[in-house]
């Protein structure tokens, strides 16, 4: 009898999966930010030094501090149905800039939609690769033959 499984993982230690989410994540948010550097203008990155530190800042960032403001902003997300998130990573963007020397967000409009850029090319890729990562197997179990329990 074939029985299908979906998997996420494979075959994991007995440490998980290690480092590999975080590194997952921290090149999805480079590729997400550079991308919003070469098209939005108003965002800039003097050096790659520079680019790669607002990578790794607002990566920080977005897993710490952005959970804890969007429950505060709750309220906020829920009537503007979901576009006060936006300005939430916005700010976190313009925070991100406030603290790295060399990458500058000039204006809301810019941090906007630079934060839109990250989004959505982040949540694009972040959905490809759990397609990719989620595959079907196929198991066989051994066929056993019924149990008589009362043989009359």
């Amino acid at each position: 009898m074939r029985v299908f499984q979906l998997s996420h993982s494979r075959h994991n230690g007995p440490g998980g999966e290690g480092l590999r989410p975080l590194v997952t994540r921290v090149l999805i948010m480079g590729l997400a930010v550079f991308l919003a550097v070469t098209i939005v203008p108003g965002i800039e990155s003097e050096t790659l030094g520079a680019g790669m530190a607002a990578v790794l800042v607002l990566t920080l960032l977005n897993t710490l501090i952005r959970p804890l403001l969007y429950l505060l902003a709750l309220p906020l997300i829920v009537v503007s149905l979901g576009l006060f998130m936006v300005v939430i990573n916005a700010l976190l963007l313009q925070v991100t800039a406030a603290l790295v020397k060399g990458f500058t967000v000039t204006g809301f409009g810019a941090s906007f939609w630079g934060a839109l850029v990250i989004s959505l090319v982040s949540s694009l890729l972040n959905m490809l690769l759990v397609v990719e990562h989620s595959r079907v197997e196929t198991s066989h179990r051994p066929h056993r033959p019924p149990t008589i329990i009362n043989p009359d």
